[in-house]
């Protein structure tokens, strides 16, 4: 399956959030028809037809835009899927511009995935956050999409203004309720030319930790995988336009971020293994995992052994090749 990406920046939003600078995270200018159309030429040139193939209007509120607009752009869309270029579309947007007559459209034009900017589901954030919108604007929004059988995406975000651990929990309770069927993980970045980056300048603002944000973002990915939901992203695409000199003002930005997460949620996983058998006797634990996963287990820089070696001292740390992960414990 092939995703042909096109950016429609800021196309459609009618407010601006204050961590938000989508021209500079998509590379994109313009929301034009010329501009969406040359973009997808640049994909063909790269793409296999199929059917499980699809295009993914992203960057602005798809469904904020003009009616006019949005049949504009889907009829791109629908031109590659009489070629059988692609599938099915999917687009992402506000959760408060969703209604049943916007679905209807969407369904017309084989658009089967929508990803809702959610970013929170404390009120109090979404404020502070100038999102525009309601955590109940959110439950509304994936219920009429679940009604019409679409496939619900949301993003979420770690490290925003007013938002501590007690809100981000909150927020991975009730949408772990909503059963949404995928999800995105984004720490927040001071980005340039946002209101934020002016909050961040006079002192106002003060963005997570790497190490921060590495933590409660593994704490989403956990609980939302012991959820069933998939998790299709964590952190920003480091792509040339994001990562130019001057773009990131501050905040957890790293080029592997989605790796350092999953490797942190190893650990944690681990660690209640481990747990649970660990006694003074324990001479030395015994890691197993597959090739492919032994560098999350130890970690960047062997982080997670260092860890383990500390907490549980005296006991040496091994990691060793199995087929399955497991852990073995020797008194």
């Amino acid at each position: 399956m092939t995703i042909i990406p096109v950016f429609i920046p800021h196309a459609g939003c009618p407010h601006q959030c204050v961590f938000c600078n989508q021209k500079t995270i998509s590379g994109e200018k313009s929301a034009a028809l010329p501009n969406a159309a040359k973009q997808i030429e640049r994909w063909l040139q790269f793409v296999q037809p199929s059917v499980y193939n699809q295009l993914a209007f992203y960057g602005g509120s798809f469904t904020a835009l003009p009616i006019s607009l949005q049949q504009q752009l889907l009829s791109l869309s629908d031109k590659l899927v009489q070629e059988q270029i692609i599938g099915s579309v999917r687009i992402s947007t506000r959760p408060d511009c969703i209604n049943k007559e916007i679905l209807q459209l969407l369904k017309a034009h084989k658009v089967q995935v929508v990803e809702l900017g959610v970013q929170s589901m404390d009120d109090k954030v979404l404020a502070a956050a100038e999102r525009g919108h309601s955590s109940q604007a959110v439950e509304q929004a994936v219920k009429l999409l679940q009604q019409e059988n679409f496939t619900v995406g949301v993003q979420l975000m770690v490290g925003m203004p007013e938002q501590d651990f007690a809100s981000l929990q909150e927020t991975a309770r009730q949408v772990i309720n909503l059963a949404p069927d995928m999800a995105r993980i984004y720490p927040l970045l001071v980005l340039r030319n946002t209101p934020l980056a002016e909050k961040f300048h006079k002192g106002q603002f003060a963005p997570l930790t790497l190490e921060e944000a590495v933590e409660q973002s593994a704490y989403l990915y956990e609980k939302l995988t012991e959820a069933k939901i998939k998790v299709i992203r964590i952190g920003l695409q480091p792509d040339d336009e994001l990562c130019a000199e001057g773009n990131i003002l501050a905040g957890p930005f790293h080029p592997a971020m989605g790796e350092l997460v999953k490797s942190s949620a190893l650990r944690h996983q681990l660690d209640k293994e481990i747990a649970v058998e660990f006694d003074e006797g324990v001479r030395r634990i015994f890691i197993y995992a597959p090739l492919n996963l032994q560098s999350k287990v130890r970690g960047q820089k062997n982080i997670n052994v260092s860890c383990w070696q500390d907490k549980f001292s005296p006991a040496e740390i091994c990691i060793a090749s199995g087929r399955e992960l497991a852990v073995k414990l020797e008194r």
